[in-house]
């Protein structure tokens, strides 16, 4: 089961309209396409996607499922959106409600274990590993857990997990949830693997007695406070922790470099090339005078002018003269002539008109992010500092001026 229905407001304009696990990432995917394919390799292929908040573009890019394999007598994806009306259902008030609220989809499918994944982030597991830990200690629940530095562990969920199995996991003595000053370091992936019937126990309970209805806030302490057999299993590989702008392109950035610390062909990720049509997209095109430097660009683009460590999805057109570093552009695209773009994640039906200056140039650790939300037309000769806010479809006279750095349009 996938939480996938959250806006989450850091990533701001490019969540307007569309769940975080919508947005698109890395130059042809979109980030539900991680758990997703992560479940394909697994052998996991009876899968429900809990999606709420502006479900549209997720559901058009989901389809049936084929692009995963998950069609089939005993496969399939279900997308489950809350529902409203007689008895207690209402809005997905928490990850835990969410799931409780799709109780009966649990018990039809009769499971033996329940895996429920976050569907924001960028990873690449077999699941099938955590399943044999979680069977092997006929544990309640197994959380998978990335070590991460102590600096950071306040952002997180993190437990103390016990030597009882080495590197590969061990039972669960404390766990926290964003700690004001962690004293451990194991990060919760939001990755869980239940038992049902604990699962169903725990989940109606906190649904009788708590007030708020989240795994890493409640149901995680309860189960701790109850004794519960509760294991981590440890990852040691890459995972992508997009929560914020900076964060979002900063692991895009790192399918970039000499030593990429992504590698989508080795992880054998699948999207729906259906979607967008991606599948119809005409070759690249690359002028006479084009430079493409240590840079993603795929099909459907034309580029006349340089593109330097970036990443251009389908469709973008860059024309003579314009420059783009570090800077990652989704699909169509437009980028007028002597345009510059530094540090720029730019949405969907995007056009740049000539020689504006978007981004500050200079060092790249000293700049933060610009951010430019979908179905804007940018003036010419616009000029726009870094760590700017543009929100979707703005009126012209609302670009017609220098935006300095930090602003936020809207």
């Amino acid at each position: 089961m996938i939480l996938a229905g959250g806006r989450v407001d850091e990533l701001n304009v490019l969540t307007c309209y569309r769940p975080k696990s919508a947005v698109p990432f890395g130059g042809f995917a979109r980030v539900i396409d991680f758990p997703l394919s992560n479940l394909m390799h697994s052998g996991l292929d009876r899968v429900a996607i809990l999606s709420q908040f502006r479900s549209f573009s997720l559901i058009n890019h989901i389809g049936i499922g084929a692009a995963w394999d998950m069609i089939g007598q005993y496969r399939g994806v279900s997308i489950l959106p809350p529902s409203t009306g007689s008895g207690k259902a209402s809005w997905y008030r928490g990850s835990a409600d969410a799931i409780y609220q799709n109780i009966d989809f649990i018990k039809y499918h009769d499971p033996e274990e329940v895996l429920i994944l976050s569907g924001d982030h960028i990873y690449s597991m077999d699941y099938q590993d955590m399943i044999d830990y979680h069977r092997e200690k006929d544990a309640d629940l197994t959380i998978a857990c990335l070590q991460v530095p102590m600096d950071r562990a306040n952002r997180f969920g993190v437990a103390l997990i016990d030597d009882e199995d080495g590197e590969v996991g061990g039972r669960v003595l404390q766990y926290k949830e964003k700690p004001h000053r962690p004293k451990f370091n194991w990060a919760s992936m939001t990755v869980f693997c239940f038992k049902p019937s604990v699962l169903l126990e725990v989940l109606t309970t906190n649904a009788r007695e708590d007030d708020s209805f989240e795994f890493g806030r409640d149901i995680i302490p309860r189960m701790m406070f109850e004794q519960r057999k509760v294991y981590g299993f440890k990852f040691n590989g890459y995972w992508g922790y997009t929560r914020t702008i900076e964060e979002f392109w900063q692991t895009n950035m790192d399918l970039l470099g000499p030593e990429p610390k992504i590698r989508l062909a080795d992880w054998e990720i699948r999207t729906n090339l259906e979607h967008r049509n991606i599948r119809g997209c005409q070759p690249l095109k690359v002028g006479e005078g084009a430079l493409i430097q240590d840079s993603l660009v795929y099909n459907g683009c034309s580029v006349e002018g340089r593109v330097e460590h970036s990443i251009l999805f389908p469709g973008v057109h860059v024309k003579e003269g314009a420059v783009i570093k570090d800077s990652v552009l989704f699909f169509n695209n437009v980028v007028g002539r002597n345009v510059r773009l530094e540090k720029v994640v730019s949405d969907v039906n995007v056009t740049i008109r000539r020689d504006c200056r978007i981004g500050e140039p200079g060092d790249l650790d000293q700049k933060e992010v610009t951010v430019i939300g979908w179905n804007n037309i940018i003036p010419e000769n616009t000029v726009v500092g870094s760590d700017c806010t543009l929100y979707p479809a703005l009126k012209p006279e609302k670009l017609s001026r220098e935006i300095k750095s930090g602003e936020i349009v809207r």
